[in-house]
This record gives structure tokens, C-alpha cells and sequence, in this order.
């Protein structure tokens, strides 16, 4: 079956005329974004990692305002409890507070929010899709999904999780290349710097290993790379950063400016931000705070509370050295069009290669 017509199947069941869902990306996700790639064909989505239940409904209830499109809801599978090093969290507030934001001392004391209560409050919304990233969702849970006709989309970031993922009762596979920006999708924290895949080598790979369709991520944010993604299998696309300097994301000036200035060599993956493994804009703090001569940062979510400060005040005073700005490898192929219409650019610029 030709590239086109097999993706074009797979998203007829959403109502999607043509392959291409937005990426979630927690705190970069709005609504109006979402509408708009809905209603230009797509489909939108939504990272509700920091959304409490009401915050879920209410983000529902103005995309379905605004669109009757397809979207996701997507939540990270919960970590264990953190080793917790009082010592070493000191180290990382001192130097955090050279970034010119004071860090209370009880930050890294932050939790995440309630999964149970998260996960019931997106089922009860009965989205077309529900993604689960940083592990498989649990049997409770995958079985929930099935009782309310909702799609498991499951991210991975290598074939032996494609294989786990599917064993478990995922309806897709989501394969998230290394040239992803944001957080990475992998299982284990522990292998998370031993599966640095490029998306070229892992995406036919787990095409050939599951029989599920797969949605290639990473890397992605123009038609060449939506129609190679095609040609190597996929179903469909998920674009993030490609979409990050459209006015409906919404996203600080600085960082948009940055993405749009950026070579692929210009950014780089750590756990500064958080704690867990994810590619950034190369900005002076991320090359300060991953040099030998900075603390090892805490473990997530310790160090997503102790930078929060920084992060917050870095956002509203738009500057670039303090922001969490999460960039793939092609971001400087983002374009500052509106949303709906840089969607149908793209896929049009794909059939054109396809054809």
C-alpha cells in the first residue's frame, strides 16, 4: 500500500484528513492551538503532566468550543519516589541562585500531582486518544481505556519497548526519535543516555517488529520530513517544536526568537530543567549547568522544583538564558505562520513529494 493512501486509513477513524498530530507538550499545549490544527485537518492534543482534574476539563471543554476535530490527552506514567540528598540539593540552590532567582528551600520538596485522579478525570472526558509517556500505563488503567472505546497511544523510544507496549494492549505506537525536543519517552531513567536513537534507525525498526500502527515523532517539522517519516513506514507524524512559533502556542517571544535562529547543532539534551533526560535550546544556562564545574542535578521532580523559580522568572521577564526552552534538532525549520495554516503547508508539501 502507497505511503499516503496507508496513513490516510489509519486517521480516517478520528475524522483526520490528513496524518499529522500536534505533540504534546506539557505547559505549551493550549487549546487554540490544538483548535486550530483540528480544524486544519490534524489532530491536537494536550500534555497534561502539571493539569489538576478540573484544569483537564476545563481545556476539554474549550477545544471541543472551538473544534469537533480530533485530539490526545498524554500523562507521564508515574516515576518511583526520589532518592533524596539534602546535602547535594543545597549545592543545586546555591548555584541556581546565581541565575539571579532565589530558591526556597523546601522546592525540591514539590510532588507531582495525583496520576489516579488525573487519568479518571481524562477518561471521563472520553478524548479519541489517551498517550501515556515515561512507561506503559497499568493494567487498570489500559483496561478502563478499552471499556470507553479511547485509543492507547503509547510512546517509546526502542524496539523492545514497541514490543512491550504492544504486548500491553496499546491500540498505536508513538516512536520518539533522539531529535526530539522536550523530554524523552524513555522507560528507565537508567538507559535513558543508552537509547539515544536517531528516529532514521528506529522508526522501520519497530515498523518491522509490532504489528500496530506507529507515529513517528523527532526530528519532524516540514513536508520532506512528514513524507520520509511516511516512506519508512508510519501511519503518521506528531510535530512539537514546528509548531512552537505559531501565535497559538503562545510561547515566550525569546524563545520562539531562539527555535527560529537555531542549526540543529544548537541544542542539547540533559536533565538541568527537571531531572529527567531532554533537549533544550543550547541557551547559556544549559551550557553553564551541564559543565564540569556545575552540581549533578537532583533527581525528577526535586529538580524540577528547585529550578521552577528560575524557569517561572525567566518566562516573565522573556529571557532566554533562564527559560525551559524545549527545541528538537530541526527546530529552525519552524515557521511564525498560524497554526492551521502552517498544518496545510506542510501536508501539502508532502503529498507533492509523495506523489
Amino acid at each position: 500500500m502507497k505511503p499516503i493512501q496507508r496513513s490516510l486509513d489509519y486517521v480516517s477513524r478520528y475524522g483526520m484528513s490528513n496524518p499529522i498530530f500536534l505533540a504534546p507538550m506539557a505547559g505549551a499545549c493550549p487549546a487554540k492551538l490544538s483548535a486550530e490544527v483540528a480544524n486544519a485537518g490534524g489532530a491536537g492534543s494536550c500534555g497534561a503532566l502539571l493539569m489538576s482534574p478540573s484544569q483537564i476539563e476545563a481545556w476539554a471543554a474549550d477545544f471541543r468550543a472551538a473544534s469537533d476535530g480530533a485530539f490526545q490527552f498524554n500523562l507521564w506514567v508515574p516515576d518511583a519516589d526520589p532518592i533524596r540528598d539534602p546535602d547535594h540539593e543545597a549545592k543545586v540552590r546555591e548555584y541556581l541562585c546565581t541565575w539571579g532567582s532565589d530558591v526556597p528551600a523546601d522546592a525540591g520538596d514539590a510532588k507531582p500531582l495525583d496520576f489516579a485522579e488525573q487519568c479518571a478525570a481524562i477518561i471521563a472526558t472520553k478524548p479519541p486518544i489517551f498517550s501515556s509517556v515515561m512507561g506503559l500505563f497499568p493494567p487498570n488503567i489500559a483496561a478502563d481505556l478499552k471499556a470507553s472505546g479511547i485509543d492507547w497511544l503509547a510512546s517509546v523510544t526502542s524496539v523492545d519497548e514497541a514490543r512491550q507496549a504492544e504486548a500491553a494492549g496499546a491500540d498505536a505506537i508513538l516512536v520518539q526519535g533522539m531529535e526530539a525536543g522536550g523530554h524523552r519517552a524513555y522507560f528507565d531513567p537508567i538507559d535513558a543516555n543508552d537509547r539515544l536513537i536517531g528516529l532514521v534507525s528506529l522508526l522501520p525498526a519497530v515498523v518491522d517488529a509490532v504489528k500496530l500502527p506507529v507515529i513517528a515523532a523527532g526530528g519532524i517539522s516540514d513536508g520532506r520530513g512528514v513524507a520520509a517519516a511516511l516512506c519508512l513506514g508510519a501511519s503518521a507524524v506528531a510535530i512539537g517544536t514546528g509548531f512552537l512559533r505559531t501565535p497559538e502556542a503562545g510561547i515566550p517571544s525569546a524563545w520562539a526568537d531562539g527555535i527560529g535562529a537555531s542549526t540543529p547543532e544548537d541544542t542539547i539534551i540533559s536533565k538541568i530543567f527537571s531531572g529527567r533526560l531532554g533537549r533544550s535550546l543550547a541557551t547559556d544556562y544549559a551550557r553553564a549547568a551541564t559543565s564540569v564545574d556545575a552540581p549533578n542535578p537532583a533527581p525528577y521532580p526535586v529538580q524540577r522544583g528547585l529550578t521552577q523559580t528560575m524557569r517561572t522568572d525567566g518566562a516573565k521577564q522573556n529571557e532566554l538564558a533562564r527559560i525551559q526552552a524545549w527545541a528538537g534538532q530541526s527546530s529552525g525549520l519552524a515557521k511564525a505562520e498560524p497554526a492551521g495554516a502552517l498544518l496545510k503547508s506542510i501536508w501539502q508539501d508532502a503529498t507533492s513529494l509523495l506523489d
